[in-house]
């Protein structure tokens, strides 16, 4: 495991600070520092909050309330910073899912090669 952005070997001491640092930003809407990093599940290494806050062409990315709700109160600091079509654009998920979406698709691809 990696420090955050030292690029080093983490200690068990170092591992449990931060678990006690991440349980103590739970009770606050307070985004952590830059130096505070966690696992990004779309991109698969250590990334800060402030990447998060602006991935997604300078809103927050999707994944963000599910990433961070552990580490603070992420969508108490959301509501407070964001407008309300801005919280619609980065968290309100479109009626179509990826599933009705490759079924639409497939369906539109069928008529095609009959038409043919």
């Amino acid at each position: 495991m990696e420090a955050g952005g030292g690029g080093g070997v983490v200690f068990p001491a170092q591992i449990y600070f931060q678990q006690l640092i991440g349980f103590m930003m739970k009770r606050q809407n307070i985004p952590p520092e830059d130096d505070y990093e966690i696992r990004c599940p779309r991109l698969g290494h250590q990334i800060s909050f402030s990447y998060c806050r602006s991935e997604n062409r300078g809103l927050p990315c999707f994944k963000t309330l599910d990433c961070w709700y552990d580490h603070f109160l992420v969508e108490e600091y959301f509501r407070k910073e964001l407008t309300s079509e801005e919280w619609d654009k980065a968290f309100k998920r479109s009626g179509t899912t990826k599933m009705l979406s490759l079924l639409e698709l497939i369906e539109q691809a069928k008529k095609g090669t009959k038409e043919e």
